[in-house]
């Protein structure tokens, strides 16, 4: 006989098996200045590319949102972009924030970007980890795009410098992904 508790255990269990999607903090949410330009992607994708953003950390929403907006702003404004580059982002409290979202193409990983989605960890992982919720938050939302139909079931992980001539997505989370599936 199941307990409430059981029950929601096995829930969550099932869940993740089955690549139920986390909550997403929306381009609304977190005040997301308009694209100027919109290219839709052709799913589904056959990459995941991992990303750090180089930045402070974060573990809440309010200092999450603010990042986020920062990286926007500096990819609109100083690289001249149409939007943020990165498919999503992930902030140390395990939220996931919309950057493009599903079926945009981004601008991550160049040469790449039409053909794979970018995730991008908020915070630098040159010396340490991210944190314990923001890898799971980073496997549940490409678990969900498997489940959904926007990456293939049999996709490739890479990190960002395995595509380029960078040290992102930082050494320690470099190690960690290499250690994934789909790595």
């Amino acid at each position: 006989m199941f307990t409430l508790a059981g029950f929601a255990l096995l829930v969550a269990h099932v869940s993740q098996a089955f690549g139920a999607c986390p909550t997403i903090v929306t381009r609304h949410e977190w005040g997301a200045r308009a694209p100027r330009s919109v290219t839709h992607f052709s799913n589904p994708a056959h990459y995941a590319f991992i990303h750090h953003a180089e930045s402070g950390d974060c573990h809440d929403k309010t200092s999450c949102s603010a990042l986020v907006r920062s990286f926007q702003n500096y990819h609109m404004d100083t690289h001249g972009w149409a939007d943020i580059g990165y498919t999503f982002l992930i902030g140390g409290d395990g939220s996931v924030y919309e950057g493009r979202g599903w079926d945009v193409v981004g601008a991550h990983t160049q040469g790449y970007n039409s053909v794979g989605y970018g995730f991008c960890f908020i915070g630098n992982f040159m010396t340490k980890a991210p944190t314990a919720a923001a890898i799971q938050a980073a496997k549940d939302i490409m678990a969900c795009g498997v489940s959904n139909g926007k990456i293939q079931s049999a996709y490739v992980l890479r990190g960002h410098r395995d595509m380029g001539s960078t040290d992102c997505p930082g050494n320690v989370l470099y190690g960690l992904i290499k250690g994934w599936p789909h790595y």
